[in-house]
């Protein structure tokens, strides 16, 4: 079953784009921070639009895992279809997504520490006040932590077990599930070995009381960008944030972006699930 829905599209759907890449000020100053809280997010960063084409890998998704590019599609059919509820989430999705991760990784502990569920337009940072309850998907290319940023998550989530947490490996591993199949602003990942680390600039992005740190991208011809055509309800992205293995791929960019052929389609919808992942 996973193969056939993995495998469903015989022609690829190559996509010529732009993706928005941060615009360096050259001010000598750090990215402008971004806060998220009170029913809004401010985000005022700098972004310019650069053309990128962006490469479907229907029909060789198991070409691509979470060690080798720092990503990985996968095949789990979920209870819930709504995800309207966020205590239903929590006690019903919540599980799937932790034995996904395990099945997958050979991970012995999934923390969970929040989730987005997105319904809103494109531009949906215009919104004003209230955007958060108009969510919509994130048009620049970011990775979610910094190296230092997925160490400020797990002293913030773990706090008494932190100091014992980080000597062995850990990761930072969002599951990204389609609530109705994508057809308009599909996400993009980046193959990480095509991201140097120059390229990243660490960024404060503050979500309520918790000082994150998150990368933002200066833009590089070289990233090579995938996605795949009109992904399932059935199917999951893995995208990986952080991991302290420094032996394989540590962290995959990824931004939607607008695919012209869809463009006039409703708002895409999706669910997040954002864990900490540990291993004996």
């Amino acid at each position: 079953m996973a193969a056939e829905v993995l495998s469903r599209h015989s022609e690829k759907h190559n996509v010529a784009t732009q993706l928005n890449y941060w615009d360096d000020p050259c001010d000598g100053l750090p990215p402008t921070p971004i806060y998220i809280g009170k029913g809004r997010i401010t985000n005022e960063r700098p972004h310019r639009p650069h053309n990128f084409t962006i490469s479907d890998v229907s029909g060789d998704e198991q070409k691509y895992t979470l060690d080798s590019h720092g990503f990985q599609y996968c095949c789990q059919k979920s209870t819930e279809t709504d995800f309207v509820d966020d205590k239903k989430i929590e006690a019903e999705y919540y599980p799937e997504c932790e034995k996904l991760l395990k099945d997958v990784t050979g991970a012995s502990r999934i923390h969970i520490f929040n989730h987005k569920v997105r319904r809103g337009p494109t531009h949906w940072h215009h919104l004003g006040l209230k955007n958060l309850a108009n969510r919509g998907p994130v048009t620049k290319t970011h990775v979610d932590q910094s190296y230092d940023g997925a160490e400020k998550r797990l002293r913030w989530e773990l706090p008494d077990e932190a100091n014992e947490l980080v000597k062995k490996r850990y990761q930072i591993i969002n599951i990204w599930r389609p609530i109705k199949k994508i057809l308009k602003d599909p996400i993009a990942v980046a193959d990480a070995n095509t991201v140097p680390d120059r390229d990243l600039v660490a960024a404060v992005m503050v979500e309520n009381d918790f000082p994150g740190e998150q990368w933002v991208v200066r833009q590089n011809p070289g990233h090579k960008w995938y996605f795949k055509h009109q992904l399932s309800p059935e199917e999951v992205l893995l995208i990986k944030c952080f991991d302290s293995d420094t032996t394989v791929a540590r962290r995959a960019l990824h931004s939607a972006f607008e695919d012209q052929a869809y463009q006039n389609e409703e708002s895409r919808q999706s669910i997040e699930v954002r864990c900490l992942v540990f291993y004996e």
